[in-house]
């Protein structure tokens, strides 16, 4: 069944820091009563829930019957404001574990109807969850951590984090404790401390995405871009030959990047074709493995 109307929740939920990770909840205008399976929505890095065409994506899901719970990570640099790289001061200390916990923050959120409605139920024993670039990274280990999930999508996923690092990355932790990237969109440079190394390095048996979806019998579909310029799209191919469910997919889309087409701000009226692709790829997967 598709619905037409779509209705949308904000709000935040506090992390083992005590910082707030936003959250906006998608769901279809249904009849009072319904019980709505669950699928969380994971941005990539110096992403956020409201970047593009997330937002337009995250209300297709919600036609298709689902409810969709799309966050910020509470260390992603993106403040109240939802848009703007304002707090840099947290963002220099995000770490792959502290992205994995906020996860389960907003799972147990979801148990515990902090994060629930008063139109809908949401059902915690059908729980997906879509991840981007380093959002699938760590949406593999979540899905391998929590055992809630129980269906997976990934989109352009980085397969192992800590072969990203650079020797200039590394040589700069080393000497000076952080190291600077530029976020190309906005012209910023943006700090990362020593931290973000370290964890990845000394908890990659909990983190790496290669290693996690060897543990993972759910459904699970793997999609990349053939030209993807950020991530190899062998990083998906990787991830799909590790994964030992029986029910797994691997598509590439054809003639496109690492966003699929869309870029910030998104002002279209409709998807670019490889991004409506994946949308279509995606919500097929999940009518088919969690409704």
């Amino acid at each position: 069944m598709s619905y037409t109307s779509v209705l949308k929740k904000t709000g935040s939920v506090p992390s083992r820091e005590n910082l707030p990770i936003y959250y906006d909840l998608y769901a279809p205008v249904n009849s009072p009563g319904s019980v709505l399976p669950v699928v969380l929505f994971i941005h990539g890095f110096k992403g956020f829930k409201d970047w593009g065409a997330f937002p337009d994506a995250c209300e297709e899901f919600a036609r298709a019957g689902f409810a969709i719970v799309a966050i910020n990570l509470s260390r992603n640099g993106v403040g109240k404001g939802m848009t703007d790289f304002d707090e840099p001061e947290l963002f220099a200390g995000q770490t792959l574990t502290g992205d994995l916990e906020d996860i389960g923050t907003v799972i147990e959120a979801i148990k515990t109807r902090e994060i629930s409605s008063d139109k809908f139920t949401l059902d915690t024993d059908r729980i997906a969850i879509i991840g981007h670039s380093r959002g699938g990274y760590t949406a593999v280990a979540a899905a391998a951590e929590y055992s809630e999930i129980q269906c997976l999508v990934t989109w352009n996923a980085v397969a192992d984090y800590n072969k990203r690092w650079t020797e200039e990355m590394i040589g700069d932790w080393t000497k000076k404790g952080y190291t600077e990237i530029k976020n190309a969109r906005t012209g910023q440079t943006m700090r990362m401390d020593k931290v973000v190394y370290e964890d990845a390095v000394q908890n990659a048996g909990r983190l790496t995405a290669l290693t996690r979806i060897q543990e993972l019998h759910i459904p699970s579909l793997f999609i990349a871009a053939k030209d993807d310029e950020a991530v190899p799209g062998t990083d998906t191919e990787q991830l799909f030959r590790q994964s030992p469910s029986d029910d797994k997919e691997i598509r590439i889309i054809q003639d496109t990047g690492h966003t699929f087409g869309v870029s910030h701000p998104f002002e279209e009226d409709d998807f670019p074709e490889p991004f409506s692709e994946v949308i279509d790829l995606t919500e097929g997967w999940l009518l088919e493995y969690l409704k």
